[in-house]
This record gives structure tokens, sequence and C-alpha cells, in this order.
């Protein structure tokens, strides 16, 4: 019964569609099509954009897997979780900041021990 009902489609109903399609002569046409006939016309160019689509896609650049969404990538990888401790009355003075460094070594900016873990910088960020 499923074989006969493709078998229908593609014998009689397709060809009975395509026939009665208002495909233009010109290109010229096209601008001259109703909203009615293009609303006729959009399976069709559905269906031609995603054989478009599906024939360019093996030749198209593939994307690159994304990386762990690990943040510390360097520093003290042999423990499960990083933790540092730090005396909170330190950072009450004036112009404190605690930086840490996750992506690489090093941290940008002016700051005086670029390969610390921990930097205390007397400058404010």
């Amino acid at each position: 019964m499923v074989l006969e009902s493709i078998s229908k489609i593609i014998k009689t109903q397709l060809p009975a569609y395509l026939k009665n399609l208002p495909l233009p002569d010109t290109i010229g046409g096209f601008a001259r099509l109703t909203v009615s006939e293009w609303l006729r016309l959009l399976p069709l160019l559905g269906i031609l954009a995603l054989l478009g689509y599906l024939t360019i896609r093996p030749f198209l650049p593939k994307k690159q897997k994304q990386r762990d969404s690990l943040i510390n990538l360097k520093i003290q990888k042999e423990n499960p979780k990083v933790v540092n401790e730090i005396d909170i009355e330190d950072l009450r003075t004036p112009n404190v900041c605690y930086c840490r460094c996750w992506r690489s070594k090093t941290v940008g900016g002016s700051m005086p021990d670029k390969k610390r873990e921990n930097i205390f910088c007397r400058k404010t960020v």
C-alpha cells in the first residue's frame, strides 16, 4: 500500500503539479509573478534549495570541535580541584586586587610577577 501511494504521487500527482507551475520563460518574468504564483512555486524552490545545500555540504569547511570547557588548562592539572586560600585581611588595604591567571602561565598588563599563580598587585583593575 505504501509503495502504491508513492508510485501514484510520482507518476500522476508530481507531473500534474510540475505542469501547472507558473514558470516564466525569461528571468524578467519572475518579477511579474503574483503572490499566489510565488506561493505555488515555494515548495519547488524549497526542495531545490535543500538539494543544493546537500550537494555543496561536503565541500563546506568543517567546524572545529570545541575543546572541553575547562578553564584552567595548565596550572595544577593533577589536582581535581584547584583551591587557594588567602587572608581576607590582606584585601582590606586600599587598591588591592586578587588576580588568578587561568588560561595561561602569564597575566597580561603590568603585573609584577607574571609566572606566579596567585598575584597580589597594588593597582586597581
